[in-house]
């Protein structure tokens, strides 16, 4: 089989996976912040995650797009989720995007749909909920 010396060589070997790790883990916050939020009824946190200047689109429901932290607050406030979530893969694309396909606690480990997440920095920058 191929071995890892055979993989074609990326730009920056070293801070490519340490970076991706970074954003991983990240969006592994942002899945607990939003379980606790729904168990708790207090979304502060989970919108504390979101950049100013973020955005939040819905893709499959006639939601959104909530532009700003201010107007992502105001659409979790009006309609807060009221089932938890569990992400059955992450996927890192090129551009730094993690991708988690997801289930609701009501679907029982079936496909939901799918979170795609820009994370800049410590915040969110764009997130895509597809349905």
């Amino acid at each position: 089989g191929a071995s890892v010396v055979d993989r074609p060589a990326r730009a920056t070997p070293d801070t490519v996976p340490r970076m991706g790790e970074a954003l991983i883990a990240f969006a592994a916050r942002h899945v607990e912040t939003f379980n606790a939020a729904v168990r708790s009824g207090d979304f502060a946190p989970l919108v504390e995650l979101f950049a100013d200047d973020a955005s939040l689109e819905f893709v499959g429901v006639p939601a959104g797009p909530f532009e700003g932290r201010a107007a992502i607050a105001a659409a979790y406030a009006a309609r807060p989720p009221t089932d938890t979530l569990t992400v059955l893969s992450v996927h890192l694309e090129d551009d730094g995007t993690v991708v988690e396909p997801f289930s609701w606690s009501a679907d029982a480990g079936a496909r939901s749909g799918e979170m795609r997440v820009v994370v800049a920095g410590d915040r969110i920058r764009r997130l895509v909920i597809s349905f």
